[in-house]
């Protein structure tokens, strides 16, 4: 396999991430532990190079390429996948820094396998073999299992993380099976060449790999009939862990649902459009419905996400008859991503001293205690529940627009009905943040680092300017896609 210099070149995140977990490794062994806080400062920094390096390579590649004999693509859909995960990952390290020191986890392990996954999300990204989907979603589950189990003192944490190994190991199996059918069937694991051939044969395998295939996508997703660990690990996890799951893994699992479903094995297009509308129903209905009956807080966003992706869902089943569908569920996974995480980092905030201030109650009179947090947070939940002027309104009017524009006008009927069922829960928290009294276990003052503020601020603004000013990112969602 020879390889140009531009070949490597358009791999140089990956390369230059891979080289600094191995740098920030021997640096972390031969410091003390009162440098240690130099291995935070080192992976923000990989981060801002990959950021810088992608960045650099969003107009420059205009035409798809492929490199590694075909198992790696660039293009502008990776391209900007890889800004949104590098961009969310930075936050959420930021957010981890005072919690995880808080609670005596270890942080340069904690930094190191965060980095991994950040890894492993960004050759998800570019994957375009089973091969490398593959390796990137190992890569990222198998440091997730492990950083959710950091906080050893924690039973729950440590329940959680053996939950979500034991269940994702076994939607590995059912993705891996899936796969091997595939490859029994066109003799090929590229994504290019499996389009072409399942496009000319179509058996009962295709169909049962198809069914083991989207099996392990739903399970990664977290949405229904495989999402029963999403509320466990949700709740379960070092709030953290949580904010990171709930933020960049989601734009990864995207990434691959399109290069699967719709690049490799759009030819059966018809068979796994019936079968997503019925996920992204019961997503959308169990998710909403049983997330109001939640008094943690936790528990509650992760059952809302479950219903978050089964409207992600929509736009892709609107994609094969209008193309900006694709573009739509894109642009509301990234936002979606966006506000889960800045929901998080407030519940992080709050959880000083080692206590959970997880539940809903813990949040009543905040707007006294801290009004600014109190408004980020309201931003969330508008944005979240779909209130304009917060982002969250056009990304769910952009899903509806597409499946209307898709004669799909019962799924958008049903869709804005269970998001008005949704807008019940976040409104509650809204109430009771600014019309409840603090009781006098919550009533203290919070305390928030400077870095802290600064990126908390920088989220609850960004979804409200995304909301009063869309069009460009909705423009780059669409080039992104097209």
């Amino acid at each position: 396999m020879n390889l140009s210099l531009s070949e490597l070149l358009a791999a140089l995140p990956e390369i230059v991430m891979l080289f600094a977990v191995c740098f920030i490794l021997l640096v972390d062994v031969f410091i003390s532990e009162r440098y240690r806080v130099i291995t935070y400062y080192l992976t923000q920094l990989t981060l801002i190079i990959a950021f810088v390096l992608a960045l650099s390579q969003f107009k420059i590649y205009v035409d798809p390429i492929t490199i590694f004999s075909g198992h790696y693509i660039l293009d502008e859909l990776a391209v900007l996948s890889k800004l949104f995960i590098y961009l969310f990952s930075f936050l959420s390290f930021i957010y981890a820094r005072d919690y995880i020191q808080s609670r005596k986890i270890a942080r340069s392990e904690y930094y190191l396998l965060g980095l991994l996954a950040v890894l492993g999300m960004s050759i998800m990204a570019s994957a375009y073999s089973f091969l490398t989907i593959y390796l990137g979603l190992e890569l990222l589950s198998l440091a997730l299992y492990t950083m959710i189990a950091m906080h050893k003192e924690s039973y729950v944490a440590i329940e959680a993380a053996m939950k979500y190994f034991v269940l994702g190991g076994l939607a590995s199996g059912m993705l891996l099976y899936g796969m091997s059918l595939l490859y029994g069937i066109t003799g090929s694991i590229r994504i290019d060449v499996l389009g072409e051939a399942l496009s000319q044969q179509q058996t009962v395998v295709t169909m049962a790999a198809l069914v083991f295939v989207l099996g392990g996508l739903i399970f990664k997703f977290g949405a229904v009939p495989f999402h029963m660990w999403v509320p466990d690990v949700y709740q379960g996890a070092p709030t953290s862990v949580t904010l990171f799951i709930a933020s960049a893994p989601k734009i990864a699992a995207f990434v691959i649902t399109m290069r699967i479903l719709v690049q490799a094995m759009f030819s059966l297009h018809l068979n796994w459009e019936h079968i997503l509308i019925i996920i992204s129903i019961f997503s959308m209905c169990f998710g909403n419905v049983l997330a109001i009956v939640q008094s943690n807080f936790k528990r509650m966003l992760a059952y809302s996400s479950i219903a978050h992706v089964g409207y992600t869902l929509l736009g892709i089943l609107a994609g094969p008859i209008v193309p900006q569908g694709y573009a739509a569920a894109l642009f509301y996974i990234a936002t979606y991503a966006l506000v889960a995480s800045g929901a998080f980092a407030i519940i992080a905030i709050m959880s000083k001293g080692g206590v959970e201030l997880d539940q809903l109650n813990d949040y009543r009179g905040l707007n006294a205690r801290n009004p600014w947090l109190a408004f980020m947070m309201l931003l969330m939940m508008f944005s979240m529940a779909g209130v304009p002027p917060a982002v969250g309104f056009f990304a769910k009017l952009g899903l509806l627009q597409a499946l209307v524009q898709a004669d799909m006008v019962w799924l958008a009927v049903l869709a804005l009905i269970f998001a008005l069922i949704g807008a019940y829960y976040y409104l509650r928290v809204i109430m009771l943040m600014y019309f409840e009294e603090p009781t006098e276990e919550t009533n203290t003052p919070i305390l928030v680092s400077s870095d802290v503020l600064v990126a908390i601020s920088i989220n609850g603004s960004a979804a409200l300017f995304l909301g009063l000013f869309p069009s460009f990112f909705i423009d780059l969602c669409r080039v992104s896609i097209g």
